[in-house]
């Protein structure tokens, strides 16, 4: 499948951070979840960029959490439209947090979001991996790709 001309091209990273067995996750403070969803860190790779790089770089903008790579899932193609004119090449990394001891739950955001909009808020928690179903959007795409001893 390719972006066709009628969809842009663009390179994405997802995270499952998993910590005892539970998957970091976030909604949206002041946007309905049925318009945004439970969703997972995520974002654009910056040009000359790696994808692991990138990957735990949007995890600490996203969150404020440090974390490291944990191995590599592959790629998906997820298709935007009629969201936006775009195709999403999504990278899906499985990280492990720096820390030992974590919140349950915490708020986070971005004051400029990269696509010029609003200040964002966000609430994050741990859920169980058994109920990673909920992501929105393709999130989820690579669940099953999670290595068994860290479910």
């Amino acid at each position: 499948m390719s972006a066709g001309p009628d969809r842009r091209l663009v390179r994405k990273v997802v995270a499952y951070v998993v910590h005892d067995g539970d998957l970091l996750v976030f909604t949206h403070d002041d946007v309905p979840l049925d318009v945004a969803g439970v969703q997972v860190p995520a974002g654009s790779i910056e040009p000359g960029e790696e994808p692991g790089a990138a990957v735990v770089r949007e995890v600490l903008e996203e969150t404020g959490m440090a974390t490291r790579v944990i191995r590599d899932l592959g790629v998906e193609l997820y298709d935007v439209w009629p969201s936006k004119p775009e195709m999403h090449e999504r990278h899906f990394f499985q990280l492990e947090p720096a820390e030992h001891s974590l919140p349950e739950r915490w708020s986070s955001g971005e004051e400029d979001p990269s696509d010029g909009g609003q200040t964002q808020r966000w609430t994050c928690r741990w859920i169980p991996l058994e109920q990673a179903h909920v992501l929105c959007a393709g999130f989820g795409a690579k669940l099953g790709a999670i290595a068994p001893a860290d479910r």
